[in-house]
């Protein structure tokens, strides 16, 4: 293992120190089961909240598995010891709800559930042809 001198440990510690002061981190989280919220309250005073249904390792779970919310890490860190799942707090505050794949894909649904008149337009006209082409395969 390669010794760690006086002036790494510094510059770590600095770093450990503003990510404390300018991070987001929680003081309390707990779950509002007649919104489907998750609830966090901020250090810095503010609160944030999300939906667990947006969220890829929370989405189906319970309320009684989403009751219990453990705050750790110095509030860089939500737990649900029941679901063994822990998230990150800065994570989430910047909307990221799970990997990039998943993200990925829920935003694919999100889109393709979205309405428009264009969309309606390209719908009647593709019905007036006598509707979906079929799948080659």
């Amino acid at each position: 293992m390669d010794h760690i001198t006086d002036a790494a440990l510094a510059v770590a510690e600095r770093r450990g120190e503003d990510m404390l002061a300018s991070e987001p981190r929680a003081a309390t989280a707990r779950h509002d089961p007649a919104t489907g919220r998750i609830v966090v309250d901020l250090v810095n005073g503010c609160t944030y909240a999300f939906p667990v249904a947006l969220v890829q390792d929370l989405a189906g779970a319970g309320p009684d598995d989403l009751a219990e919310i453990v705050v750790d890490g110095r509030g860089f860190n939500l737990n649900w010891p029941r679901l063994e799942v822990d998230l990150y707090v800065p994570a989430l505050v910047a909307g990221v709800f799970g990997t990039r794949d998943w993200m990925k894909k829920a935003l694919a649904r999100q889109a393709g559930s979205a309405t428009s008149e264009a969309k309606a337009a390209a719908s009647r006209a593709n019905g007036r042809k006598g509707g979906r082409p079929r799948g080659r395969g």
